[in-house]
Formats: C-alpha cells, sequence, structure tokens
C-alpha cells in the first residue's frame, strides 16, 4: 500500500476515534459512538498490516484471530457486574504491549545514531517505565475489584518517601540506559521495568476501595499515555494520536471523578481510605440507642402504590444482585398507574465511571427518565418515596454535615429530602469504603433487608 494511502487511513481512523468519544459522551448516541470506533480500527488494523512493513503475514493473521477470538469469547460471556474488573485488566494489556514494544525496538536500533539514537532512548524509558506501572498498576486494581484483595489501603510507614526513592532511582538507570555501554543497557532497561512494576503495586495497593472508579479512570488515562509511548517508539502516527486521545480523556475523566468525590488527585494517589468491604460500622454518637426501622415487601408496595412521584437510585448493589431487569419492570407497572418515576445517578455510583448507566441501559430503561446528581437533587424535597438500591455512601448525609467523617464534603444525592426513603440492603454492613451512614437511622428512613432482586420480584408481583 502506497505511503500515502496509509497516511490517509490514519487520518480518517484518527477522525472516528475523535467521533466516537463524541458520541459516547451521550446516551443516545453511544451506540453510534461505538460503530464509529470499530470502523476506526478496522481500518487502521487494514492499514498497518498492508503498511509493506509485515515480514510473516500468516503469523500475523494467526496471532489477530487468536487473540480476535479470546475477546469475541470474554465479550459474550463477561456479566455486567464483571465490567469494572474487566475493564481493569485490559488496560494492564495495553502496558506489557508498552513494555514489550520497548525492549524490542532497543534490541533493534542498532542502525540509529546521534541524537535521533538519543531520542529513541529516552522513547524507550519513558514508554517501558509506564507501561510497567500501567501493567501492574491494573492487575492490583483488577484484584481489588474482584474481591480477591480487600478494599482496605495498604499504609505502609514511609510509603510516600519510598515511591519518591523508587522515582529517582528509575530516573538514575534511565541516564545510566541512556549513556551506558549497549552491554549494559538492557540490563538497566530490566531494571527500570521490574522497580515501576513494584511502584504500580504499592501505589494502587495504598488506594482505599472508595477511590477505585477513580483507579479505574486514572489506569485509563495511564494506558492511553503507554500507547502513545509506544507510537512514538514504533513512529507510528496513528498509534500517537489514539494514546493521546485515551490518555487525556481518562485523565479528564479521573478529574470529574475527583470533583466528584471532593477529593484532589494527589490525595487519591497519596492513598485512599475504607475497610474490608462488608464490615460492620460504628454507629455514630448521635445515632447511638437508635434502630433502623425495617419494612416488609406488602408495606414497600403499598407505599409505592401511593405514591404520585417515586426516584430510584441505583447502586453497585443493583449490580451484584442483577436487578435491574426487575427495576425495569416495577418502572412501566408504576407508569401505568401514572406515577412519575426518575433515577438519580451519581458520578461515582458502582465501581466504574457510567457503571450504572450501563446497567440501565442494558434494562432498556429511557434515557428521558435518567437524571445526573446535578440535575435532580433539587427535586428530592417534592418526591413521595426514594428508592435507594443497594448505595451507601453517595447517598450519605454524613458528607454534608459531619467534619469527621472520611467523605466530607463530598456531593451526594440528598434523598433524605423526600417524603419516605426505603433502602433495600442486604445488612447493615457497609459498603466497599467502609464508612458508616446515619441515613439508615432517619425517621423517614425504612430498611427493606435481603437480596435486591429477591426482594424487588416479591414487591412486583405484590404491584401487579
Amino acid at each position: 500500500m502506497p505511503e500515502g494511502l496509509i497516511t490517509v487511513a490514519y487520518i480518517v481512523s484518527a477522525a472516528l476515534f475523535i467521533l466516537s468519544l463524541r458520541g459516547l459522551s451521550n446516551q443516545e448516541t453511544a451506540r453510534r459512538g461505538n460503530m464509529f470506533g470499530v470502523a476506526g480500527m478496522i481500518i487502521a488494523v487494514v492499514a498497518t498490516v498492508l503498511g509493506g512493513q509485515v515480514d510473516s503475514m500468516g503469523t500475523l493473521i494467526l496471532v489477530m484471530l487468536f487473540g480476535g477470538g479470546i475477546g469475541l469469547v470474554v465479550a459474550r460471556r463477561v456479566a455486567m457486574t464483571a465490567m469494572p474488573e474487566l475493564v481493569a485488566i485490559l488496560h494492564s494489556f495495553v502496558g506489557a504491549a508498552a513494555v514489550l514494544v520497548g525492549i524490542v525496538s532497543h534490541l533493534e536500533s542498532g542502525s540509529l545514531t546521534g541524537t535521533e539514537l538519543l531520542i529513541h532512548k529516552i522513547e524507550i524509558v519513558l514508554g517501558v517505565f509506564i507501561g510497567a506501572y500501567t501493567f501492574t498498576g491494573s492487575v492490583i486494581a483488577f484484584l481489588k475489584l474482584r474481591g480477591s484483595l480487600g478494599g482496605k489501603p495498604l499504609t505502609l510507614p514511609l510509603r510516600h518517601q519510598l515511591n519518591i526513592l523508587l522515582v529517582l532511582v528509575s530516573v538514575l538507570l534511565g541516564t545510566w540506559f541512556v549513556n551506558g555501554a549497549p552491554e549494559e543497557q538492557i540490563m538497566y532497561l530490566l531494571i527500570i521495568i521490574a522497580i515501576s512494576g513494584l511502584l504500580g503495586i504499592h501505589m494502587i495497593m495504598a488506594i482505599g476501595g472508595a477511590d477505585m472508579p477513580v483507579v479505574v479512570s486514572m489506569l485509563n488515562s495511564y494506558s492511553g499515555w503507554a500507547a502513545a509511548s509506544a507510537g512514538f517508539m514504533l513512529s507510528n502516527d496513528l498509534l500517537i494520536i489514539t494514546g493521546a486521545l485515551v490518555g487525556s480523556s481518562g485523565a479528564i475523566l479521573s478529574y470529574i471523578m475527583c470533583r466528584g468525590m471532593h477529593r484532589s488527585f494527589i490525595s487519591v494517589i497519596a492513598g485512599g481510605f475504607g475497610v474490608a468491604e462488608g464490615t460492620v460500622a460504628a454507629v455514630s454518637k448521635e445515632d447511638e440507642g437508635k434502630e433502623a426501622q425495617s419494612i416488609s415487601y406488602e408495606e414497600t408496595a403499598d407505599i409505592l402504590r401511593g405514591a404520585k412521584q417515586v426516584i430510584v437510585v441505583p447502586g453497585y448493589g443493583m449490580a451484584v444482585a442483577q436487578a435491574q431487569h426487575i427495576v425495569h419492570e416495577i418502572t412501566e407497572n408504576l407508569q401505568k398507574r401514572n406515577i412519575i418515576i426518575k433515577f438519580a445517578i451519581h458520578p461515582v455510583a458502582g465501581r466504574l465511571p457510567g457503571h450504572m448507566n450501563v446497567l440501565l441501559a442494558e434494562a432498556n430503561l429511557p434515557y428521558d427518565i435518567i437524571f445526573e446528581m446535578d440535575e435532580i437533587n433539587s427535586v428530592f424535597n417534592a418526591t413521595d418515596v426514594v428508592l435507594v438500591i443497594g448505595a451507601n455512601d453517595i447517598v450519605n448525609p454524613g458528607a454534608l454535615d459531619d467534619e469527621s467523617s472520611p467523605i466530607y464534603g463530598m456531593p451526594v444525592l440528598e434523598v433524605w429530602d423526600a417524603k419516605s426513603v426505603i433502602v433495600l440492603k442486604r445488612s447493615m454492613a457497609t459498603g466497599y469504603s467502609g464508612v458508616g451512614n446515619p441515613l439508615y437511622f432517619r425517621d423517614n428512613t425504612w430498611m427493606l433487608f435481603g437480596d435486591a432482586k429477591e426482594s424487588l420480584n416479591k414487591v412486583a408481583a405484590l404491584l401487579n
């Protein structure tokens, strides 16, 4: 394929990737955005394969079919509840690819000289450092999201000083790599990879469960920069552009997520907060002696039947119970009774940015009844019933009035302003962050204990 045609193909692919990001910013255009992304990737792969730099076409096609087959099987089998950990482990592949590209680029850089060789060596150091950090950090995030590792942050003594020391040692080794003898350079490169991998493990281990949505978007950004660095090493303009798009969009998303949690990006990196999931929270002094009010399925159905407006607040508990489809059924039932029903989405609900939106879209709930926090907070005081399904921190009044709370200052859904609040939970145990919630002890709050899907199925049967 002529070089000019390859350049045109890359430009078209880059434009399609930009249109894909634009489409994914809105629920109504998300499907179209996905199609733009798929089309852009197909064009990019075909142009690269036919670019004349492939020595063994048969091997390449075999590897692509094998990898694509694995991706197809995983995409079909993965449950929506497992999406956060799937995204995390996919980020690790990008980091591993950047490391491998860096090693191969170093081994094949013998034809470069002078300033060109110097710049290439710097590209290699940055690429393998970012790639190794992304790889190990993403693996740790995957294990935390999967539940194989606890949500409590690992806070070693002098951990910040240790991180700085590891970075400084990597810079020193990078200098030796750039200026060292050829026979020693591969050793320096491998040590940099090992140190960066260790840094990724330590940094993500120190981030608590409550900050995991930010971690996912942060690693998304890192994977983009790793891809961009691989593009520099391979002199591939499209890979540079694509990596920069992913890296910058991930960074912007991380900023939005941090703002949604009222935490700075530095405070997230420095170490989060939380305990092992399922820990029973300590009761505050104000709530000592109070007992949470429980409610039955029959009473829940009666309250919903008599309401004029209902707001549903989904959380990770809905994802775990896979209750989104029965929620859709209840929504249709209430709408037939001319009851207004809306959904309130917090920016950090679930374990992944947009996690709840994806679940509701899977259940075919209409987009026009789904509202972001800023749009719906003023509506709670005119609402008869709020149904909180497996959400914790995002409906915690302590974020507004308890200065001792770790989540103080975090914008939350002010559900307690409604006439009645019904919370669906398995027990009074805490969620991923380990922060107690005084909402459960308020006079207008009732607890419907049990599996969310099972509970809502019984409520739906009573509504029919």
